[in-house]
């Protein structure tokens, strides 16, 4: 059975570099980011690996909605001139680079749901939590810094809702990281009650007659801003790739790395 160790280049890098005392040693950048892909090599044994790539293009969640991320911190200008060596460094060591045209979440979730359904084993290297909607038993979350498993059943607690409802609550409830509005005036908290009782959106939206007038007044007037929330939030899963898999066999000879239309 294949096993694809897929690494979110950015995630893993911008937290290792934040970690180095002077921002222009890229020397020691390379160096820890070296030793991390040579361990997550010997912890997981994958048949496959791959790293993926921001791209600079404006991504089609920041076109539907301008606000999307907003206020992020660019990347420090060190980093930045520094990272095309790092890439071609990692293909020194058959790590193989794919160049998403924009965000790398979704080339990521679709990698990992092509390798699931071809009865392989996608294990996604990233402190993302909004990958966790991916429910799939091949698929399995990766916190190099944390050295663990992605914990589903301590996300659905702190949440209060089921892995099922995890873009619903998104929806309801925002996500303030990735600036994803919501619905004005419903909390996380608010969001997870409604969704005990109604399950989904579309049983909660059908059944605001029976809801206080205050709060079915608010759902009605956001539930354009749901639907849009929830569109942001979820991962693309489909994009058509045009990679072939042998080239990112564990230990082989690093090709050319792709880039990714999106």
């Amino acid at each position: 059975m294949n096993k694809f160790l897929i690494i979110d280049g950015l995630n893993l890098v911008r937290r290792i570099y934040a970690a180095i005392p002077d921002e222009n040693d890229m020397e020691s950048l390379k160096e820890r980011v070296t030793l991390a892909c040579t361990k997550l090599l010997r912890v997981h044994h994958p048949s496959h690996i791959a790293i993926v790539w921001d791209g600079d293009e404006i991504s089609w969640r920041k076109q539907l909605y301008p606000d999307y991320k907003k206020g992020r911190k660019p990347m420090p200008e060190p980093l930045a001139q520094g990272l095309r060596a790092l890439q071609e460094h990692l293909a020194t060591l058959n790590i193989a680079s794919i160049y998403a045209a924009a965000e790398a979440d979704d080339v990521i979730a679709t990698l990992a749901v092509k390798t699931a359904k071809a009865q392989g084993e996608a294990i996604i290297v990233s402190t993302d939590k909004g990958f966790s909607q991916l429910n799939h038993p091949r698929i399995t979350q990766w916190d190099h810094f944390n050295q663990q498993y992605l914990d589903i059943a301590a996300l659905e607690q702190k949440l209060g809702v089921d892995r099922s409802q995890f873009l619903d609550l998104m929806a309801l409830a925002g996500d303030s990281g990735n600036k994803i509005p919501g619905i004005a005036g419903i909390g996380p908290k608010s969001a997870a009650e409604l969704l005990k009782t109604f399950r989904t959106l579309s049983t909660l939206f059908s059944s605001l007659p029976n809801l206080g007038a205050k709060q079915a007044k608010k759902l009605a007037e956001g539930k354009e801003m749901a639907r849009l929330s929830y569109k942001l939030a979820q991962l693309q899963t489909d994009l058509p790739l045009n990679i072939n898999l042998k080239d990112f066999r564990a230990n082989s000879t690093p090709h050319p790395a792709p880039n990714i239309e999106q």
